[in-house]
This record gives C-alpha cells, structure tokens and sequence, in this order.
C-alpha cells in the first residue's frame, strides 16, 4: 500500500512528523518566564550539587567546587535569556 494512501484518513497532526514536531515544541523555551523556570530548576540542583561538594571535600575546595556550580547556572541562565530575546526580534515561530 502506498504511504500517502495510508495516511490519507488521518489528521495532519497525528502523523509521525507531525507528532514529532509537536512534541518537539514542548522542549522549546519560548517566554522569559519559561526560561526563569528553567533556570530556577539548574540553579536548585548545582546548589544541591554544591553542598554535596562541600560534604564531601571540607574547606577551600568544597567552596571553589561550590561557586563553580553556581556560577556556572548564572552563564547559562544569560545565556538562556539572550536567546529568548533573539528568538523574539526575529519572530520566528518553531
């Protein structure tokens, strides 16, 4: 049986394309407010991550391990918003 006439009764939406896009845009960041939900959800776990470098390696080196963590989130969450804002000038819809 041809692929088209397979197919041909179902909803645009339902076929495997179509469902993989829209699954697709679940992962998609596209409000500021998603993306400080996201960073919230990062910046949890490396002070968690922290902690349990602090735990295990007391002193100077828990604390460096420490600020490692939660800087890197704050690299990601700029960079995260940065692109949010792009993604807003150009318009461009997934």
């Amino acid at each position: 049986m041809p692929q088209s006439t397979r197919f041909s009764h179902w909803h645009g939406s339902c076929v495997i394309p179509g469902m993989i896009r829209r699954i697709a845009r679940l992962f998609v960041i596209k409000t500021k407010f998603e993306a400080f939900l996201v960073i919230y959800a990062l910046a949890t776990g490396a002070v968690e991550r922290g902690f349990a470098y602090m735990r295990m390696m007391p002193g100077v080196q828990g604390k460096i391990l420490f600020l490692a963590c939660t800087a890197a989130v704050f690299m990601a969450g700029a960079k995260t918003l940065d692109a949010v804002d792009m993604e807003a000038e150009r318009g461009d819809p997934l």
